[in-house]
């Protein structure tokens, strides 16, 4: 087999974040969710342009996962990131993200899910428990990845093998 020099696993996650980012721009344009509509999203917190909180920060030192679903404000994206407010114990907090730092996107609604293969993903933080979402940002019972049926589109199948 021939060595892949056009590089179709970064053109796919490429057009799969190019997807995320229109789906935001489309949220932030209307101001909300169309119908039951909401976003979980996963982001490495040390990925360059990550900016969160040192409070955020210390207790979410790897990943963590938002919720955009009842309880945000002032969503704003450009081609390379998003910026969002969120409320965490009640503490307002202003949240940006490349969308490079995103390794997953999962809407429960509808059952659809995107993982982006990142080798330095770390699922549980240092206390070896899931990153939490936003205080009542949430009302999903199976959550990211639970054994719901959701559709899963990973990258890995198309990736060469080294």
């Amino acid at each position: 087999m021939g060595q892949d020099h056009i590089r179709y696993d970064i053109l796919a996650q490429d057009a799969l974040r190019g997807m995320i980012r229109k789906v935001l721009a489309e949220v932030a344009a209307t101001g909300h969710l169309p119908g039951e509509h909401h976003f979980f999203i996963t982001f490495l917190t040390n990925a360059p342009g990550v900016r969160i909180s040192p409070a955020l920060k210390e207790k979410y030192d790897q990943q963590m996962t938002i919720v955009i679903q009842h309880q945000y404000w002032d969503l704003k994206v450009t081609e390379s990131q998003f910026e969002i407010g969120l409320s965490f114990s009640d503490v307002p907090e202003r949240l940006v993200v490349p969308f490079s730092a995103i390794v997953g996107f999962y809407d429960p609604s509808v059952n659809f899910e995107l993982e982006f293969d990142v080798a330095t993903l770390d699922v549980d933080n240092d206390e070896g428990q899931p990153a939490a979402a936003p205080e009542d940002d949430h009302s999903d019972e199976d959550g990211p990845g639970g054994d719901d049926g959701a559709s899963v589109v990973s990258l890995d199948a198309f990736r060469k093998k080294h």
